[in-house]
């Protein structure tokens, strides 16, 4: 009954009764039907509904990581990620970004997660390495749209997102965070300031980029690795 009210939702509870009993080959009453919908609130809100309707509408323009996933790609593939970290009263966001086999990575951190320093974090990489950049990967975040997916146009970089909600599909880029996370914020080396924490964060990934060992890489660099 739920199914068919939420299908026809400004169907009256007469109407439902009859689709019920065609479909399910029983029958139902009418205060039945008017207690389950009162019970679950299953009336029709135009505001709410129309917010519904939109975010279909814009999941249904997505392209899925899932979809790449059945081509065999040998190009580069970023990864990004937003890392949330609480500094009472405020918050800072970290964007992550690492490539899916080199294990190339970067990272900056911002005052807050908009698309607008989505966008800057990804002119960023991209300038850093030379336009080479062939997919980009995220998540369904806010902060991965509008002026992030302006840029990506302009440069021509296809994006694609993961599926909703499946963290395997992003595996490296959380392993990626996991490890930022152990080997530089544990240790000492969180400031507010993103004036102050950039330049130290820009030193700790030359190291991880030229100098860290990797075990999924048979203990090279990523950029040895790369080249």
């Amino acid at each position: 009954m739920i199914k068919i009210r939420k299908e026809h939702i400004r169907y009256g509870k007469k109407k439902i009764k009859v689709l019920y009993e065609q479909e399910y080959g029983e029958s139902i009453s009418t205060w039945k039907i008017y207690r389950i919908i009162r019970e679950r609130n299953l009336y029709y809100h135009p505001v709410k509904n129309e917010l519904l309707r939109k975010r279909r509408k814009l999941a249904e323009k997505k392209k899925r990581i899932t979809e790449l996933q059945k081509k065999a790609i040998k190009d580069l593939l970023f990864q990004m990620d937003t890392k949330v970290i609480w500094c009472n009263p405020e918050k800072r966001y970290i964007f992550t970004a690492i490539e899916r086999d080199t294990k190339i990575a970067f990272a900056r951190m911002y005052k807050n997660n908009s698309s607008y320093c989505a966008r800057d974090f990804l002119l960023r990489l991209y300038f850093l390495l030379d336009g080479n950049i062939q997919y980009l990967h995220s998540d369904n975040g806010s902060e991965f749209a509008k002026y992030f997916d302006q840029a990506c146009a302009e440069l021509q970089i296809p994006h694609y997102f993961s599926q909703v909600p499946t963290p395997k599909d992003h595996a490296e880029i959380e392993r990626f965070n996991r490890t930022l996370e152990e080997e530089f914020l544990q240790i000492g080396h969180y400031i507010d300031d993103p004036e102050i924490f950039n330049p130290l964060l820009t030193e700790w990934l030359i190291e991880y980029n030229f100098k860290r060992p990797h075990e999924s890489l048979k203990y090279q660099t990523p950029f040895d690795f790369f080249f």
